[in-house]
């Protein structure tokens, strides 16, 4: 089991343990439209930090790693795997990965 989805199945349980109601959007079969993306790309201090570098597919990290900066967006919008998660949203607030202490701050 990956670190992504072992962050995810920590945050659902932090959630659930204080009864905080959630949707849970499967990254690999649903993916992220655009917009969404890039919203939560500016929260979390860019495009760069959205990407789970550690992750499996080195092909695809290496190529977007190295593509032109116009055309990182579009391959990591076809390669919703390579995106760090969980992507977790509040508003217009959101984090990347396991942060318990920043959900812990919001309303």
């Amino acid at each position: 089991m990956g670190e992504n989805n072992d962050s995810r199945k920590k945050a659902e349980r932090f959630f659930k343990e204080r009864g905080i109601k959630y949707q849970f959007i499967d990254m690999k079969e649903k993916g992220m439209s655009k917009g969404e993306f890039t919203s939560v790309a500016q929260a979390n201090g860019g495009l760069e930090k959205m990407i789970n570098w550690d992750g499996k597919n080195k092909d695809i990290l290496a190529l977007i790693k190295y593509i032109a900066d116009e055309d990182k967006l579009e391959k990591i919008l076809e390669n919703p795997q390579v995106i760090k998660t969980p992507v977790v949203r509040n508003g217009k607030q959101s984090t990347l990965g396991y942060q318990p202490a920043v959900w812990k701050g919001w309303n």
